[in-house]
């Protein structure tokens, strides 16, 4: 038997999407693997320590036959093999530990996402960037600073998770299915968070008809502290899984242009009253990143809980521009 074509020719007739996740530690693999599972493009995985990457792609890959995906994964300390990538998740940095809260890895951070955000710029212009890094808000703030993309192809990874949280509490509260459980997170990521009870709903029905106001008061406590939660249980480490899922959920709504409605970490200009800052609000996301931004109609309380958010986000952003790196 022999073949008529050539797969240099077949890959000039056809192009993959092509995915690249920068940092090989517990989110970005997992983030890879669901991402290769789910089939959004080839992946490069990316980190400054030798061999990791290239040990852990050729491990998805090999998984590929078992698995049924049908994507190439690969690892390399070299941003060249990253060039011409269709999305770009940045989830490098030091992860939290017990007692250190998200703005404790500021000044660390923000040199790792800057670098990054250099790189990724150089060898991929018109890609789109989700960040997971942490401080988050002003992790994405850095990022679009540094690698000059417009707002809306740089996007933070926040209220996805923060809202899938807040819907596996009320699951667990209610003993209903996940499935039929829906919610919303606005503000910046962190303990100011503003979690809406009102938006949450279980097949339509508000959480504020089938809950007391202590089990909302308490599930959107627990919500607001649910990284912290796992921090402590962990004791070594912070949350990888429901991160890595929810990054995943973005980037497949942007690769395959779903359009989906999402709470997302987006640059504001005037929507919500916000004019010049990161924050979580719902988005529609699509082939260009964040296409829409949608304005829920908030009350006073609301209103007042998302402008101490953003206080907690401008004082972040305030010590980022303290360092002086950009």
């Amino acid at each position: 038997m022999r073949w008529s074509g050539t797969a240099s020719e077949d890959k000039a007739r056809f192009r993959r999407k092509k995915v690249t996740v920068v940092g090989s530690g517990n989110v970005g693999a997992t983030a890879a693997f669901l991402a290769a599972q789910r089939e959004l493009g080839d992946i490069v995985l990316v980190d400054i320590v030798d061999g990791v990457p290239q040990g852990k792609a050729l491990d998805m890959f090999e998984a590929s036959p078992i698995q049924g995906y049908n994507v190439h994964v690969a690892g390399s300390q070299d941003y060249a093999a990253t060039a011409g990538s269709d999305l770009v998740i940045i989830t490098a940095g030091i992860a939290r530990k017990p007692g250190m809260s998200r703005d404790d890895l500021l000044s660390t951070n923000v040199r790792i996402v800057a670098d990054v955000a250099r790189q990724v710029a150089a060898h991929s212009p018109d890609c789109v960037i989700l960040v997971v890094t942490n401080p988050l808000d002003a992790m994405v703030y850095t990022a679009k600073q540094v690698s000059g993309f417009p707002k809306q192809r740089v996007i933070g990874m926040a209220g996805v998770l923060d809202a899938a949280r807040m819907r596996s509490f009320i699951a667990e509260e209610l003993d209903v299915s996940i499935e039929d459980v829906s919610a919303f997170v606005l503000g910046g990521h962190g303990d100011t968070m503003v979690p809406l009870p009102r938006y949450a709903t279980v097949a339509g029905i508000p959480i504020t008809e089938l809950m007391d106001e202590a089990e909302v008061a308490r599930i959107c406590e627990r919500t607001a502290k649910g990284g912290a939660e796992i921090v402590a249980l962990l004791k070594t480490g912070s949350a990888f899984y429901a991160p890595a899922a929810a990054v995943v959920e973005m980037a497949e709504s942007i690769l395959m242009d779903k359009k989906r409605i999402l709470p997302c970490c987006a640059f504001l200009e005037g929507e919500y009253g916000v004019d010049g800052y990161y924050m979580g609000v719902p988005c529609k996301l699509g082939g260009s990143g964040v296409e829409s931004v949608i304005e829920l109609d908030l009350t006073d309380g609301e209103r007042r809980q998302l402008a101490a958010s953003l206080q907690a986000v401008k004082k972040l952003e305030q010590q980022i521009k303290s360092l002086g790196l950009f």
